[in-house]
């Protein structure tokens, strides 16, 4: 994240389910039954409700499969090796007779094999014996090491340890189905635990992480300076310290060819040494804040909410932002640095996260680009801001590097005081079929040598309009549902060209597509759920259950029926 600060612009600027109950008993004995090929959506939006507590252990969101080779291939024919809690190091380490410690079962690897961690608690303390440090696997054979199906291990840290999995340096590696948080059994500083994963030093490529959660540590979830091809699928990221994802600057290309699908990076800060956070060294630790980087990043089907920070913060080009939430955020909401880099179907509302206070914070923020000429798009997003006295989104306010961004088919609503855009004098904007509400600001948008307000604001391009979105219910500091009610000007008023063939939800879009991430639904035909219910209501009813996170659909899904 950038910690330079930016001056406030204050002197310049029903859905009713009458017949739910039946439908979410209905839907939950569907569910039951596990049902075959199985509706896919985008994961739930963030929550107002605080995360889970240090006793729970949630199986993360789940998020579609976008073909590919998701997850990496098939673990090779190796041998299989165990590590129980009541194991011993001098056993063979099959599932008879175990090893005793994570640390070193890794240690015992070759090419091929699988370690399953079984099922328990286990302590780590001394370094490095007990960190997770594995070999190389090869691009036939990689290595896998996971927790127990059905049955996921906790690894607890503590007295200060650095890390419970040091990936630095090797490649082909899998990790899968683990817990890790600090110690809460310990006292004092003997509770300190710091990254839950590293990849420090030495580059790392070719790196699947899936079905974690990491929670309550005081550095970095997953600590990474330099990668080529990772993978962070289904994992659940809370409560660190100096953030969920991130690093320091690369010194062999930072992040490069990284796919994030499907995770909650969220709560950053909330947590440190064991208290609420309150005494954090960073202010503003984010859910996704990387350096520069050429990318590509994609970041898909994700949460990121309730960060002391920015929501998601990418120095990286060639970034994608795509069916993500990004919701209630107390900095920035997404921040783009790199060229080629775009948002899409994605909601960003709630920024400050119920504080009133007036910050140099906006919902959407390209700025610092060094590259002349860097492109960026922003299509079929919707914007909410309460807090206003800054900027609904600003591009190049400090760098006259002239950049050229495209807007279409989005939303802009700043319900706050005095909250225009601002687009860098020297940069370009091509924006067209884009919806703008800013009742209490004097002017919508400041670009080159002319100011709009909803008189004029028709000239800037085909398509752009003033009016109420009505959203369903809009929100600041809790949970929102933005999708549109009846009579709203968003719908069937944005334009095919360029836009996606999908919304948020991953419905389809037909060929007069709504301004914004949700496409409409008519309320007599469709029942809705708030979207963080989906991640509520998941993880409550399907935590531990050891089924695949490909075995089953967001309760949306299930809730989606035609009455």
């Amino acid at each position: 994240m950038d910690v330079q600060g930016r001056m406030p612009i204050g002197r310049r600027l029903p859905m009713h389910a009458r017949n739910f109950p039946f439908i979410l008993i209905l839907a939950l004995a569907v569910l039951a039954c596990s049902l075959t090929a199985p509706p896919t959506l985008a994961p739930p939006a963030g929550g107002g409700t605080p995360g889970p507590t240090q006793e729970q252990s949630p199986q993360p969101p789940v998020s579609p499969r976008v073909g590919g080779t998701e997850g990496g291939p098939a673990p090779a024919a190796g041998r299989t090796f165990y590590v129980a809690p009541n194991g011993d190091n001098a056993n063979p380490g099959t599932r008879e007779q175990p090893w005793a410690t994570p640390g070193y079962g890794s240690r015992q690897l070759q090419p091929g094999d699988t370690l399953i961690i079984l099922g328990g608690r286990y302590v780590l303390r001394e370094y490095d014996a007990d960190i997770i440090t594995p070999p190389s696997g090869t691009p036939s054979a990689w290595i896998t090491i996971k927790g127990e199906e059905g049955n996921r291990p906790v690894l607890a840290g503590r007295d200060n340890l650095i890390t419970a999995i040091n990936l630095s340096g090797v490649q082909y590696v899998r990790i899968e189905n683990l817990e890790i948080t600090h110690d809460d059994t310990a006292a004092g500083e003997a509770l300190w635990f710091q990254d839950g994963l590293e990849i420090l030093g030495a580059p790392a490529a070719h790196i699947v992480l899936k079905d974690l959660y990491i929670h309550h540590v005081d550095g970095v979830g997953v600590n990474i300076q330099d990668v080529e091809d990772l993978q962070i699928i289904n994992c659940r990221i809370e409560y660190c310290g100096f953030g969920a994802l991130g690093g320091p600057a690369g010194e062999h290309g930072g992040w490069r060819n990284v796919t994030i699908r499907g995770c909650s990076l969220s709560w950053s800060g909330h947590y440190y040494q064991g208290g609420d956070g309150s005494n954090r060294p960073y202010d503003r630790p984010d859910g996704f804040g990387i350096e520069a980087s050429q990318g590509p990043i994609l970041i898909e089907d994700t949460v990121a909410e309730h960060n002391y920070g920015d929501g998601l913060d990418s120095k990286a080009a060639n970034t994608t932002i795509r069916r993500c939430v990004v919701a209630n955020n107390f900095g920035d909401g997404v921040k783009l640095w790199g060229d080629g880099s775009r948002i899409e179907n994605t909601l960003i509302y709630g920024r400050g996260d119920g504080n009133p206070e007036t910050t140099p914070w906006a919902p959407i923020v390209i700025d610092g680009v060094e590259q002349p000429g860097a492109r960026f798009e922003i299509v079929n997003v919707t914007v909410d801001d309460t807090v206003g006295q800054n900027y609904l989104m600003y591009v190049q306010y400090e760098t006259p590097v002239p950049v050229q961004v495209i807007v279409r088919n989005t939303i802009f609503s700043g319900r706050g005081p005095n909250c225009p855009i601002y687009i860098g004098r020297a940069s370009t904007l091509v924006a067209d079929h884009n919806l703008f509400y800013l009742p209490q600001s004097e002017y919508i948008l400041d670009y080159g040598n002319t100011t709009y307000s909803c008189t004029n604001i028709a000239s800037l391009g085909t398509g752009n309009l003033c009016g109420d979105p009505r959203f369903i219910r809009p929100a600041w500091g809790e949970v929102g549902d933005y999708h549109l009610q009846a009579g709203s000007p968003a719908v069937d008023a944005g334009t095919p060209d360029g836009a996606p063939t999908v919304d948020l939800e991953n419905r389809p879009r037909d060929a007069r597509p709504d301004i914004g991430a949700s496409e409409y639904r008519q309320p007599t035909s469709w029942l809705y759920l708030p979207l963080v219910a989906r991640l509520t209501i998941n993880d409550n009813l399907l935590r531990g259950d050891g089924r695949r996170p490909g075995s089953f659909a967001p309760l949306n899904a299930l809730l989606d029926l035609r009455q």
